[in-house]
């Protein structure tokens, strides 16, 4: 069977075409069905179209995913097995069979045209698509190194528009990693993470925002990446490591 894997799998796109993708599959089913003279049981239709679904695949990697592209159709010749013995039979239920294999690239279509929606309604390089919702947002201290502090909710309203995108220096923060008296402790660069935010709906994602020590840096990371934003202000009240 095709197996798709995006890494925004069950983004709002997705499911729309997915929808559309059944209706096309439905579509053709109805027209194969009312072209034959002797009409096949329909729930056994159903039955075929799902085991002609079940294919040999290939992996393939591309925007950001690992897509499965059907080859072989087992399932066809599953049912071929079956039905080798029973020509009436397999002939009218062949088409049927066929159609699940074919299904896999109407999916496969399906998905790729959400790829275009996708980037549109939940830009990646826009901040407010990590964070829309921040009615219920709290400051979390996750290091010792955390001086005490509280958000500036009007400041995060106002900057949120204008953040800039900045290039992760991931050597240049080791090289500026602070060593503080107690031994074996450092001052860690991310120490407050901004709880209580939620991404764009629709989107799936699933972020964490994380607080730079000056309160204008926030980071934001996913599963699969880190992306890194600064504010011209600090979104920290007084109390911040300088």
């Amino acid at each position: 069977m095709l197996i798709i894997k995006f890494y925004f799998v069950n983004h709002f796109p997705s499911m729309l075409m997915d929808i559309l993708a059944f209706i096309v599959i439905g579509v053709l089913a109805y027209r194969i069905y009312k072209k034959q003279k002797e009409k096949p049981k329909k729930e056994k239709a159903f039955i075929v179209i799902i085991v002609g679904l079940f294919s040999f695949s290939i992996t393939m990697p591309g925007f950001d995913a690992f897509v499965k592209i059907p080859i072989l159709p087992l399932g066809v010749w599953i049912l071929y097995f079956i039905y080798r013995n029973k020509v009436e039979k397999w002939v009218k239920y062949r088409r049927f069979a066929w159609l699940g294999f074919i299904a896999n690239f109407i999916f496969l279509a399906a998905t790729f045209m959400s790829i275009p929606i996708q980037n549109t309604l939940y830009p990646e390089n826009e901040i407010t698509t990590y964070i829309a919702n921040k009615e219920n947002i709290q400051l979390i201290k996750l290091h010792p190194s955390a001086r005490d502090a509280e958000i500036k909710k009007e400041v995060l309203n106002k900057q949120l528009s204008n953040m800039n995108r900045k290039t992760i220096d991931s050597d240049e923060w080791y090289q500026q990693i602070e060593i503080i008296d107690v031994p074996n402790e450092r001052v860690e660069r991310f120490p407050y993470q901004l709880a209580g935010t939620k991404p764009k709906w629709g989107s799936a994602l699933n972020n964490t925002v994380y607080i730079e020590k000056d309160g204008k840096g926030l980071l934001i990371t996913t599963p699969e990446k880190q992306i890194y934003y600064r504010s011209e202000e600090t979104l920290l009240s007084e109390g911040v490591t300088k």
